[in-house]
């Protein structure tokens, strides 16, 4: 019998986190950041079968497309029992109370039998996200180009994130991705630049003309990049180049052994940037959208 329940208490949020760690190894979280991330009208469930943990999902509104963002992971050795489909039922009913009938979902692009599952509710790749992993060694200071200085956000974080909030929009509506671009301002000042200190912003006569966030991890020794964005006007000078190379001298000299980074089709200058710092190409996740089941 499977039986689905809401994450409520402590050992919820542990199961839950226990069950997206195993589904998904390369993005992992712990149970207090599952809990940071709640928002109204985020719902997680955990799903068991015949009173053995199977399951978890999650449904809220996505940042893209006014869609809702459903996903629905089973542990592998209980697969192909229902559980992801009672999960998903139940996921799409609470984003359809939300007023929402489009969905936005993510599957690893290895994974076939996951993307089988996907199609089978009429959902079409529609993106392709890539992961660009860095091993970090005795890096440099960065050398920013003239007139740019380079700040980190350690001193006044919230300060510096709610200035940099007018760019950070326009680096979200420039950004290749299949739908307008919607990033709440309280999500992104709970989210971005969870490690300040390794986080920096771009000026020039004081003004912000750039900014890279770095984020924590839940593995030791690793931390993955937040948003890279540098003023329209300042874009080609240099200045994405230089908040990176800031970024892995600060790692270095912080115990960070390796940096994440996650970029979209269609931003392929992005991606020849990392590349050329010395990124290399890992993972594939497929985006698929269509209308909720």
């Amino acid at each position: 019998m499977i039986e689905l329940r809401p994450v409520e208490s402590d050992g919820d949020f542990e199961d839950f986190a226990a069950v997206k760690n195993a589904v998904v190894p390369n993005e992992p979280t712990t149970a207090e950041q599952v809990r940071r991330g709640d928002t109204p009208d985020r719902l997680l469930l955990l799903a068991e079968l015949d009173g053995t943990l199977a399951g978890a999902g999650i449904a809220d509104r996505s940042n893209f497309g006014r869609r809702a963002f459903v996903a629905a992971r089973v542990l592998p050795p209980l697969r192909r029992r229902g559980v992801g489909r009672a999960l998903v039922t139940a996921l799409a009913a609470h984003a359809r109370a939300l007023g929402l009938d489009g969905v936005n979902a993510f599957v690893d692009a290895r994974e076939e039998h996951s993307a089988a599952f996907a199609r089978s509710y009429g959902l079409e790749v529609v993106d392709v996200q890539l992961e660009q992993v860095r091993h970090v060694g005795d890096e440099p200071p960065a050398t920013p180009p003239d007139g740019v200085e380079l700040v980190p956000l350690d001193g006044d974080r919230d300060g510096v994130l709610r200035e940099v909030w007018p760019l950070a929009k326009q680096g979200y509506e420039d950004m290749p991705l299949p739908g307008e671009v919607h990033v709440p301002f309280d999500e992104w000042l709970r989210e971005e630049a969870t490690l300040p200190a390794g986080s920096f912003v771009a000026r020039v006569d004081g003004e912000v003309v750039g900014y890279a966030g770095l984020l924590e991890r839940a593995e030791e020794g690793t931390a993955e990049h937040g948003l890279t964005v540098v003023r329209r006007d300042f874009r080609g000078r240099g200045v994405a180049a230089a908040l990176k190379r800031a970024e892995l001298h600060w790692a270095s000299r912080n115990g960070i052994r390796e940096l994440v980074t996650w970029t979209q089709r269609g931003n392929e200058a992005m991606q020849s940037l990392n590349r050329h710092l010395g990124y290399v190409d890992r993972e594939q996740v497929l985006t698929f959208q269509g209308p909720l089941p």
